[in-house]
This record gives structure tokens, C-alpha cells and sequence, in this order.
């Protein structure tokens, strides 16, 4: 279908694992993004199934009528990341205006893809991020939202902050910058550890993309019941930690500065509590303990131990 002139294009592209579920809720309120956005742009939809049995194909065939610029789905089935995002950005750009990325565990506000043009009008930004706020489910333990476990990685910036990266489950980028950076990918060999994301982003913004922080350009992360766990917080947090590391030194970052940080980062987590106790506050020791697996992660990454994702 043909789109009038004056109206940007913008493909949201989404890799899926096993979370048909979840995707379908994405994809639902993505069409509220849409109609939300229609007299400004048009939007389409790239879906890459990393199972090898296309488990995904029922969901892209639900809500392939539904958006103007249609629906892609594709198949990976190599249960490695970086690929699916690859053939995600690949597909998108070639099809759309902007390439806009988020994930299968994610709900996009009606406004989200409206905040994130609105900023990029006004900063002729090449790509525009934004937090990623995380909900879990109304059953779960107290401690997982009195203690602050759901704010790893989340940070909020006055709108249109210049950003030395930006991450895959909110940003959305110019296509041609894409296009005429075609050595700027991600890289394989983070594909199952994680991290593939910082790799990457921190790459484009080297090569100089211009990377800018939309405030009100926020996107849902529906955990499920499973990781609202004391256990499975636990193995995020040595996981985040890991992936961190590796992903700075791939960037650049000297082993024994890595080092240096995670032993702070170390010394930190177990004085946090103390620290809370002085101050007349409740310790938060499952949090601590979180904390120390997430320095110790950062530890065993600078000798390059890798710790899976899952």
C-alpha cells in the first residue's frame, strides 16, 4: 500500500523465543502505537522466530492484516541472538523510513513510538532511546518491588540527553544510517552470552551515530511468574554483571581497569547494607546478596569467564 506524502515510515523489528504468549501482547499494543501515530507515519512489523519450528508463525499470522506497512515473519532457529537481530534490522530497514527495536517480553505504551519521533524532531537525532520500566505479577513476593531488584540497568535522563549507547528493547534508528554502516552488526559471539546490544550500540555511536534519550518514550517488561523469583534475581544479576564486563572490554575498556571497577562495585555491595542500618533503614540483604553476584559477575568477565543467558 502506498503512503502518503508527508508521513514517515517506521518497521518495528522484534526477534521471539518460545514466548508466543507474551508477543501477542506486544503485538497488540503496537497497533495502538500505530493507530496513535497514523496521521504522522506508517507502520510494519518484522518478526524473527529463533526456533527452528516456526512456534511463532500462529501470532505473525494473527496480526498480519493489521498494520499498514504489513507484517514480516522470518526464521532464524539458530538460538543465538545476534543473528535474529541482524535479519530483524536487515529486514526493517529495507522497508521503512526508521528501524525501531523492542522485545518479545515488552508492552509499548500507545504513545511510545509518537514520544520517540517527537524527540527525534526535535533533536535530528539518528536514533532515539528509552527506559525500559519493569512490571511483575500482582502475585509476586513483596521483596522483589520493596527491595528495588526491577531497577538493574534503569536510568532516567532529562529528554533529548545526548547517549553513549542505547539498548535493544527501546530504540529506534534512521535506516539509511543502517544502510551505510553495514560493517555496524551484531556480533555472533555475543549471541548467547548477552551483552550483544552494548557491543553494538557503542560501536554505531564511535562510528558517530547520534544517540538521543527520550523521557517520555518508555516501553513495559512483563516478567513472568518464573522470574519473580529469589533464585532467578539472583542469576540475573551475576548474569548482568558478566555481560556487562565482557561487553566493555569488547569495546575497549583495559582488563585491569574492569577490574578496578568490579572490585569497587564489590566493596559497595557489601558495605550497602551497613550503610542502610547507620542511616536507620531495613538492610535489604536479598538485594545485597544480589549485588555481590552482580560485582563478582563483573570479576569473572574480566577473565573472560562467559555466563549464558536464559
Amino acid at each position: 500500500m502506498p503512503v502518503s506524502s508527508g508521513r514517515t515510515t517506521i518497521a518495528v523489528a522484534i526477534c521471539t523465543y518460545k514466548r508466543n504468549e507474551p508477543l501477542a501482547v506486544l503485538l497488540e499494543s503496537l497497533t495502538a502505537c500505530a493507530e496513535r501515530v497514523r496521521q504522522r507515519a506508517a507502520i510494519g512489523v518484522v518478526i524473527i522466530d529463533d526456533t527452528s519450528d516456526k512456534q511463532a508463525r500462529p501470532v505473525a499470522d494473527a496480526f498480519s492484516g493489521r498494520f499498514e506497512l504489513g507484517l514480516q515473519y522470518k526464521v532464524s532457529g539458530k538460538q543465538n541472538i545476534s543473528i535474529a537481530r541482524n535479519m530483524a534490522i536487515e529486514t526493517a530497514m529495507e522497508i521503512a523510513d526508521w528501524t525501531a527495536m523492542t522485545d518479545d517480553d515488552c508492552e509499548t505504551p500507545e504513545h511510545w513510538l509518537e514520544a520517540l519521533l517527537d524527540t527525534q524532531a526535535r533533536t535530528g537525532a539518528d536514533a532515539v532511546t528509552g527506559r525500559m520500566v519493569r512490571r511483575v505479577p500482582a502475585e509476586s513476593p513483596r521483596w522483589i518491588t520493596d527491595e528495588p531488584f526491577l531497577e538493574l540497568g534503569v536510568e532516567q535522563f532529562a529528554d533529548g540527553t545526548e547517549m553513549p549507547s542505547a539498548a535493544t528493547f527501546n530504540t529506534m534508528m534512521r535506516s539509511g544510517w543502517l544502510k551505510s554502516h553495514p560493517k555496524i552488526r551484531f556480533a555472533p559471539a555475543f549471541g548467547v552470552v548477552g551483552g550483544e546490544d552494548m557491543v553494538f550500540f557503542r560501536a554505531a555511536k564511535a562510528a558517530g551515530l547520534s544517540i538521543r534519550f527520550s523521557k517520555q518514550g518508555f516501553v513495559y517488561e512483563n516478567e513472568s511468574a518464573e522470574r519473580a523469583t529469589f533464585g532467578y534475581q539472583l542469576y540475573v544479576y551475576f548474569w548482568h554483571g558478566n555481560s556487562a564486563a565482557l561487553s566493555c572490554i569488547e569495546s575497549g575498556m583495559s582488563r585491569p581497569r574492569m577490574f578496578v571497577h568490579g572490585g569497587a562495585s564489590l566493596v559497595r555491595a557489601f558495605g550497602r547494607p551497613l550503610g542502610r542500618l547507620l542511616r536507620g533503614q531495613k538492610p535489604q540483604l536479598r538485594f545485597a546478596l544480589a549485588q555481590v553476584l552482580h560485582a563478582v559477575g563483573k570479576l569473572l568477565g574480566t577473565f573472560g569467564v562467559r555466563i549464558e543467558h536464559r
